[in-house]
Formats: C-alpha cells, sequence, structure tokens
C-alpha cells in the first residue's frame, strides 16, 4: 500500500504545488503457467509499462515523467509477486536527484515476494547531483522458497561531465524479512562534505559510484565462491573494487569505483552472471 502523500505542513520550506507527489503500485501473478500483472494504480508523474517478453516472466519499467526528483519530492513504489509467480522490475533510464533547497527527496519501496516465487529488483543508478538530499527506503518481505536478486547503485555526480558531489546528504535504509523475521539490516548516512568523506581511504577511498547486489535463494548461494572469482579474474572488473560474501542466508556484493562507467560495465556483467538472464533492455539504452 501507498503512504499516504507528504502534507504541506512537514516542508515548510517548499510550497506543496512544486513538489511531485506519486508513484506505482503493481500485483504479479502466475495465469496459465505464465506471470502477467494483476494489478496496476499509477498516480502523480510515475509509471509502469511492460514490454514484451517471450518467456514465463514478466517484466515492468518504472517511468519517471518528470525527469527527475527534486528536493521535497517524493516516489512510493509497490510491488507484490504472488506464489509460483516470475517478475523483473526496472527503470526506464537513471533517476537523477537535483539540488534541493534543504528538502529531502523521499523514494520509499515496498516488496513482497511470495512462496516459490522469484524477483529480480533492477532500477538503474541514482545519479545525485552537488547539493541533493536522498533518504531512501527499501522494504523486501520474502516468503518460503522464495527468490530474489536485488540492485541498488548511487552515482556521486557525473564524472564525465566532469562534476562531483561537494554538497549534500544520502540516507539509504534497506530492511529484508524471510517469513516476517528479519534477517538484513542496514543503514547509510553521508551527509555534509560528500566529496571529502568520500576521499577517506577507510570509507571510499575517492570511489565516485558504489553499488549493492543482494540475492536470496539456494542456487544463489552456491555462487559466492565463482563471484569471487569472476571479481577477481575478469577484465570486466578492471578498475572496480568488489567483495561478495553470505550474511544471514543471503549471497552480498559490493562494488565501488572511482569511474562510474567502469562500475556500471561491471554491473552489468554482474548481474547477468547473478540473475541467469538477459537484463532488461532499458540497460542497453
Amino acid at each position: 500500500m501507498f503512504a499516504p502523500p507528504i502534507p504541506a505542513s512537514a516542508d515548510p520550506l517548499l510550497p506543496a504545488y512544486v513538489r511531485a507527489d506519486g508513484g506505482v503500485r503493481l500485483r504479479f501473478g502466475k495465469v496459465g503457467g505464465v506471470t502477467r500483472r494483476l494489478e496496476l494504480a499509477e498516480t502523480g508523474g510515475y509509471r509502469a509499462r511492460f514490454p514484451t517478453t517471450f518467456d514465463e516472466t514478466c517484466e515492468a519499467v518504472l517511468i519517471n515523467t518528470g525527469g527527475g526528483m527534486a528536493g521535497g519530492d517524493a516516489m512510493r513504489v509497490s510491488a507484490v509477486v504472488e506464489a509460483g509467480a516470475d517478475a523483473v522490475i526496472t527503470t526506464q533510464a537513471a533517476e537523477k536527484i537535483y539540488r534541493s533547497q534543504g528538502s529531502d527527496t523521499r523514494v520509499e519501496t515496498a516488496l513482497s515476494v511470495g512462496a516459490g516465487a522469484s524477483l529480480a529488483w533492477l532500477p538503474q543508478e541514482s545519479i545525485l547531483f552537488s547539493g541533493a538530499r536522498l533518504a531512501r527506503n527499501l522494504s523486501i518481505d520474502l516468503a518460503a522458497e522464495s527468490r530474489l536478486v536485488a540492485c541498488e547503485s548511487v552515482y556521486f555526480g557525473r564524472s564525465a561531465m566532469g562534476e562531483a558531489m561537494v554538497r549534500g546528504a544520502l540516507r539509504d535504509r534497506w530492511r529484508i524479512r524471510r517469513e516476517g523475521r528479519l534477517v538484513f539490516a542496514e543503514d547509510l548516512r553521508l551527509d555534509g562534505a560528500i566529496e571529502a568523506t568520500l576521499a577517506r581511504p577507510a570509507i571510499a577511498a575517492g570511489a565516485r559510484a558504489i553499488a549493492t547486489v543482494i540475492a536470496a535463494g539456494p542456487d544463489h548461494l552456491s555462487q559466492r565462491d565463482e563471484i569471487r572469482a569472476l571479481l577477481a579474474e575478469s577484465p570486466d572488473f578492471t578498475g572496480v573494487e568488489a567483495g561478495a560474501g553470505i550474511a544471514s542466508g543471503l549471497l552480498v556484493i559490493r562494488l565501488l569505483s572511482t569511474d562510474a562507467g567502469a562500475l556500471r560495465r561491471a554491473l552489468v556483467m554482474l548481474l547477468r552472471h547473478v540473475t541467469k538472464r538477459a537484463l532488461p533492455r532499458t540497460w542497453s539504452t
């Protein structure tokens, strides 16, 4: 379910009429051996489209018609994958988070994967401009024997344009539950002089792009050693620092790089390997 709209009084820095507030609600189910879209609700400037697939999977592409988000904007995504269904959710393009006048840009995502179901949550990167303030919350509920691949990546500025995220804020919250039990909880908070903070050797050693991939399911747990070998030996990971491990029955993979382009190339290779399928076409545009 969507959270209620943000009241105007919650953000005195911006009047309500300049804020974008909306989201998408999805439900997938298996019908006649093929996964179908059973429910779609769209609010604000957010849409979902469903490219033709040639297997049992249903793919959804999320679209922000506003072309980016700014301080005070809020987006909510809710998706339910019913028992036995197989769904892929991605985005049309990278999400740009623009400079804020002081208010947070808020992104709330709630995913539910039923018994024996599979979900690949594969949004493209979020690009934070200098002065951006992003508060992002990802909540995932997994049933017994469900499978998941979830990826989130962040670029701190557009390095190809010579831009850096000098100042701003990022609060990134993950919560994953298996049969109602919390199995993964993580909070990342960066605030203030972002570029200087990321330059510290113990934090990011100058990296400007980071990504996390989390996979759940027995087939993914058995991939740890081959993923480690891939990260260490494949030329696709040149210029990218990465590692993989098991935590609470989840395969957790981290990547960071000083070069956003190198990280994206590595991420494309990694996701193909983990999901055992071609990435959505929007990733190649």
